[in-house]
C-alpha cells in the first residue's frame, strides 16, 4: 500500500518506518529541509532504539523515502497520516495550528483528484489532538474541494525508548471511522501487526480520540498516586518499596506505573494531562482528578531539591552537586518537561555548582544552559569534587556502580536516588548516606 506520513518528528518517523517495514510504499514529508537532508544522509533527528537500523534498511531497499514536496507526496498515496506535533499552547490547551495547516494543504493537493469511493483516498489523524479534531479535519477537507477524501482518527499508543516493539507489537490498535469501508482499509494496512491476535478496535472518531487521553490520563494518575503515597511513608517511616509490593500483586492495581521518583515529565503525559483539562473546561465539565494528578507532579519535580537543601541546609551556596540523568526517562534523548531541568534550576538559583552527565541528552541540555552546568562524559567524571550525587533518571549504566570508586570521588559521601534503584543496606555498608523517595528518611 501506499502511504504518506506528514511530519517527522517522532510519532511521524516511527510510523513511517514501520510501515515501510512491513513492505508498503512509504513517503515521509516535513516542511524542515535540514531534517529531510539529515534523513536522506542516512541520519535521524531523535534517539529511539534501533530507529537509526530501520531507517537505514528501509531507505536502501527503495521503500521508504523523505521529501519536502507534500503535494507529491500526498497525491501518489492512498493514505495520508498526519503525524505532526501538538504543543501546550500558552492557554495550557492543545495546538492544532499546524493540523490545520497541514489538512488546508492536503486538501490543495487533491482537490484536482477524481472523486472516489469510501475507503479510496483516507487522511488518518496519527497526532495527540482534542475530541472533535477529527470532525473538524473532515470538514477543512470538504470545504476545501475534497469531499470524497475520508478523515479516519488512529491515535498512537508509543512509549520513548520502546516504540519500535510498542508498533511492532502493539497492545491493541484503535481507528476512528465514519465509514466501514475506511476500518477495512486501515485493518488492512496493520493486518502485519496484528497476527498475534492483538485486537483492532474500530470506533467513532471521538471515541478514539477519547481514547488517546483517557490511557495517558489513567497512566499518569498512577504515577502521581504512588508519589504521593511515597511521600507520606517518608513522613511515617514507612517504605514505599515494601507498599508498592503490597498492593501490586493484587491484580486489580498490578506493578505497571507504580514507581516513586520525582515526577513524571516527557512530551506526552503534561501536555496531555493539561489539554484534558482544556476539554472539560470547555464544556464546563471540571475534571478535580485531573488537576490533581497535574499538581501533584509539579510539586513532586521539587522532591529531590527539598532533599538536598534540607541535607545541606544553610551551607548549600557554594556546593557542588552531580546529577546522573537528564532525559525524562532512560533510552530516550527527550527532556521535554524533565524533572533534571526543574532540579537544575532551583540548584542553579541556590547559588549550587552543577556537574551532569547523561548518555544521550547532554546536547540537548547544553542548548538551555550553555556554560552554567558542567558536562561529562562519564558517569564517574561527573563525580570528581562534587559534594553529593542526585540520581534523576534510572538508566541501566547507574545500577550496578564501583561504590569504592563513587565515595572517593564525592567530597561528601551522600546520594538522593529519585528512583531507589540502590538498596540502603548497601549503601550503608559502603559508607554512604542516603535519601530515597519514600524510604521512610525524613527530609
Amino acid at each position: 500500500m501506499k502511504v504518506a506520513v506528514v511530519g517527522t518528528g517522532y510519532v511521524g518517523l516511527v510510523t513511517g518506518t514501520c510501515f515501510a517495514e512491513s513492505g508498503n510504499d512509504v513517503v515521509c514529508v516535513d516542511n524542515n529541509p535540514a531534517k529531510i537532508d539529515l534523513l536522506n544522509a542516512g541520519g535521524i533527528p531523535i534517539y529511539e532504539p534501533g530507529l537509526t537500523e530501520l531507517v537505514q534498511k528501509n531507505r536502501k531497499e527503495g521503500r521508504l523515502a523523505f521529501t519536502t514536496d507534500l503535494a507529491a507526496a500526498v497525491q501518489g498515496a492512498r493514505l495520508t497520516f498526519i503525524g505532526v506535533g501538538t504543543p501546550q499552547s500558552d492557554a495550557g490547551d492543545a495546538d492544532l495550528s499546524a493540523v490545520w495547516a497541514v489538512t488546508k494543504a492536503i486538501a490543495a493537493a487533491l482537490k484536482s483528484l477524481p472523486p472516489a469511493g469510501p475507503g479510496a483516498r483516507v487522511v488518518v489523524v496519527k497526532s495527540t489532538v482534542p475530541v472533535g479534531t477529527n470532525a473538524r479535519v473532515a470538514a477543512i477537507l470538504a470545504e476545501n474541494g475534497c469531499p470524497h477524501v475520508d478523515a479516519a482518527s488512529n491515535p498512537e499508543f508509543l512509549k520513548e525508548g520502546a516504540a519500535i516493539e510498542d508498533f511492532m507489537k502493539p497492545d491493541r490498535v484503535v481507528v476512528g471511522v465514519r465509514h466501514p469501508a475506511v476500518a477495512d482499509v486501515l485493518k488492512e494496512l496493520y493486518a502485519p501487526f496484528l497476527r498475534t491476535e492483538r485486537p483492532f478496535l474500530v470506533m467513532s472518531p471521538e471515541s478514539s480520540e477519547m481514547t488517546k487521553y483517557a490511557a495517558n490520563a489513567m497512566l499518569a494518575t498512577k504515577i502521581s498516586f504512588i508519589n504521593e503515597m511515597a511521600n507520606l511513608c517518608d513522613k511515617l517511616n514507612a517504605d514505599i518499596n515494601d507498599v508498592r509490593r503490597g498492593i501490586g500483586h493484587d491484580q486489580r492495581i498490578g506493578f505497571q506505573f507504580l514507581f516513586p521518583g520525582p515526577g513524571y515529565g516527557g512530551s506526552c503525559f503534561p501536555k496531555d494531562i493539561r489539554a484534558i483539562l482544556g476539554m472539560g473546561r470547555a464544556v464546563g465539565q471540571n475534571l478535580h482528578l485531573m488537576q490533581s494528578v497535574d499538581d501533584v507532579n509539579e510539586a513532586q519535580k521539587q522532591v529531590l531539591f527539598r532533599k538536598v537543601s534540607h541535607y545541606f541546609g544553610d551551607d548549600l551556596a557554594g556546593k557542588t552537586l552531580a546529577v546522573w540523568g537528564l532525559a525524562f526517562k532512560p533510552r530516550t534523548d527527550d527532556i521535554r518537561e524533565a524533572p533534571a531541568l526543574t532540579l537544575i534550576d532551583a540548584l542553579l538559583a541556590a547559588g549550587v555548582h552543577v556537574r551532569v552527565h547523561d548518555s544521550e541528552a547532554m546536547a540537548n541540555v547544553k542548548t538551555i544552559y550553555g556554560d552554567k552546568i558542567t558536562y561529562c562524559d562519564r558517569p564517574y567524571g561527573a563525580l570528581e569534587g562534587a559534594d553529593g550525587l542526585a540520581i534523576v533518571t534510572e538508566w541501566a549504566e547507574f545500577r550496578n556502580p564501583d561504590f569504592e570508586v563513587m565515595k572517593r570521588l564525592l567530597k561528601t559521601p551522600v546520594i538522593f536516588d529519585g528512583r531507589n534503584i540502590y538498596d540502603e543496606k548497601t549503601m550503608a555498608s559502603h559508607g554512604f548516606t542516603y535519601y530515597a523517595i519514600g524510604r521512610g528518611r525524613r527530609e
